[in-house]
């Protein structure tokens, strides 16, 4: 087990010899720093509470708390570490921040940013995904940078002439940390598209875009401006003084250690859960839901908009369901009920209103009964939603019970990620392991068995589910320390990090099957709905 609790007694011998590994990552609700003994235990956490907010026509994060979220928690990480073993954190074997893929982060010369900060969940980019992937032949999605930038010249914003760079958030806090402007290709590749050969950008796409943008009068090289591209097990820079001082005001942390690449969330999902090798896949579920699966051949058709192709952290290609909505409705609709247990006298904390409301969904109908959700608290793309208002809707002679409503809602969790990957069962992409992390499968069985049956794949969950991407990034920084000679990641994960670990794994049932069947033909039936209130046609 890889609890904070069973870390092994000698810890301290770790932190204060500097052995020790340390991810951050910026989650949309939360920073996580996450500690691993040389042995890649965790051995302390600290974590900061964030929220995303609207503003001006985007979700964005105020620039300030970039850098005071990071702060916070690795604060709270020292004073873990201080409260478990009475000693201070001073030195670090190695170091990672990963990061909220894709986004809009734009500086001029002098590291001033342009603009706030434009989330991965902003779809105000339609114009210039459609544009960009019909001059690529390659689809390229509303969130990624490059449609950012490109919707901002079609938009023509007054920054454009005045961009000397841009990045993604983990490459922002990177660069603070060390001075150097890289990304680690997982999260290059949802900046631009990666040529999986070269392990670079794109290079005949580059020259594409460049040319079309010069006939927008637009004298931008984009290759300029993009962060350089490393793989996972280099080494992309060291701890400076600065960066020190910043993420440690206080003045503990000596400068110096190295750093791995800055990754995505994706990259390091498939790294906490240990499928970065061909026929392999993850589902990370949170605010946002995805699934990877590692390519291996390539798609017959790179431009469905259904599926994103992206890399793993060391390269290989990668078919990526994204969607943008997951469990932030179950989370509006679990605190509507608490607040009713709590007028009824009968308060209930989060933990166990979850687990309990969870478990009941298992007596449900296999297909919800005859009610259906959609969970779109922003825009969906895979459904062809820009905007998002959350929906629900019941049939006349629905069965609406707590059971089916609870149901409803993890169901409609996966809906979207079910229609998209329908996509691939069609390209017969196929998976030996898929493997699933995220709070959702925090109550077992129920989350597990409802994507199991969204997916028509076995689902497993590790042990290590929930240590998430914090993790996954402090075992990057790891294997860049500790990788064999020629040792593959694949073979650094199976080998040292995941040997002997636990693990449950849930077959699709068949009437599970059927139920989520119907009830995904209803799902999309509603979606026209959704677009209909849009003033698009269905």
């Amino acid at each position: 087990m890889r609890t904070v609790e069973k870390a092994r007694p000698d810890a301290v011998r770790d932190i204060e010899g500097g052995t020790t590994t340390l991810g951050i990552e910026y989650g949309s609700t939360r920073i996580k720093a996450v500690l691993d003994d040389a042995d890649d235990r965790p051995i302390a956490v600290g974590t900061f509470d964030w929220e995303n907010s609207f503003e001006g026509g985007y979700w964005t994060y105020p620039q300030e708390q970039l850098v005071a979220g990071i702060q916070a928690a690795y604060a709270a990480l020292k004073d873990d570490v201080k409260a478990r073993y009475g000693v201070t954190l001073r030195r670090l074997g190695a170091l990672g921040v990963s990061a909220m893929m894709h986004g809009y982060l734009p500086f001029d010369v002098e590291g001033r940013l342009l603009v706030p900060f434009r989330t991965w969940r902003n779809t105000t980019t339609t114009a210039a995904a459609r544009e960009l992937t019909e001059l690529l032949r390659f689809h390229v999605p509303e969130r990624w940078s490059i449609s950012h930038l490109y919707q901002a010249v079609l938009d023509g914003e007054e920054h454009v002439a005045r961009i000397a760079s841009f990045t993604t958030l983990a490459g922002y806090a990177h660069r603070l940390l060390t001075g150097e402007s890289c990304l680690s290709v997982g999260d290059a590749s949802g900046m631009f598209p990666i040529d999986s050969t070269t392990r670079d950008y794109d290079r005949a796409m580059l020259d594409l875009v460049d040319a079309r943008l010069a006939e927008r009068g637009v004298s931008l090289r984009v290759e300029d401006l993009l962060p350089r591209v490393k793989v996972a097990g280099e080494c992309a820079g060291h701890l400076t003084p600065e960066g020190a001082r910043l993420l440690d005001p206080a003045g503990d942390l000596e400068p110096g250690c190295p750093l791995c690449p800055p990754e995505g969330d994706a990259g390091t999902g498939m790294i906490a859960t240990n499928s970065v090798a061909p026929r392999t896949g993850n589902v990370s579920a949170g605010t946002s839901v995805f699934s990877m699966v590692v390519l291996e051949r390539p798609l017959r058709d790179a431009t469905s908009p259904l599926v994103d192709l992206v890399t793993t952290p060391v390269g290989d290609a990668v078919a990526m369901v994204h969607c943008n909505n997951c469990t932030s409705d179950i989370n509006a609709w679990v605190g509507l009920l608490m607040e009713f247990a709590e007028l009824m006298g009968v308060p209930v904390d989060a933990p166990e209103a979850f687990s309990r409301l969870f478990g009941v969904a298992l007596a449900g109908d296999k297909d919800a009964g005859g009610l259906v959700s959609l969970p779109f608290v922003s825009g969906e793309t895979v459904m062809g939603v820009q905007t998002g208002r959350p929906l629900l809707v019941r049939e006349q002679a629905a069965r609406l019970s707590l059971a089916n409503f609870m149901r409803m809602n993890v169901m409609s969790a996966f809906g979207a990620l079910a229609a998209g990957n329908e996509a691939l069962r069609a390209e017969g992409v196929r998976i030996d392991k898929l493997y699933a992390h995220g709070g959702i499968f925090k109550t077992p069985g129920v989350a597990q068995g409802i994507l199991a049956a969204a997916l028509e794949a076995p689902v497993t969950v590790m042990d290590t589910a929930g240590e998430g991407g914090a993790w996954g990034q402090a075992v990057a920084a790891s294997y860049m320390l500790n990788r064999g000679e020629r040792e593959t990641l694949a073979e650094f994960l199976s080998r040292r990090v995941f040997s002997g670990v636990g693990s449950s794994t849930v077959e699709p049932d068949a009437a599970d099957v059927e139920g989520f069947r119907s009830y995904l033909a209803r799902f999309k039936a509603a979606n026209r709905a959704e677009l209909t209130l849009e003033g698009r046609q269905g």
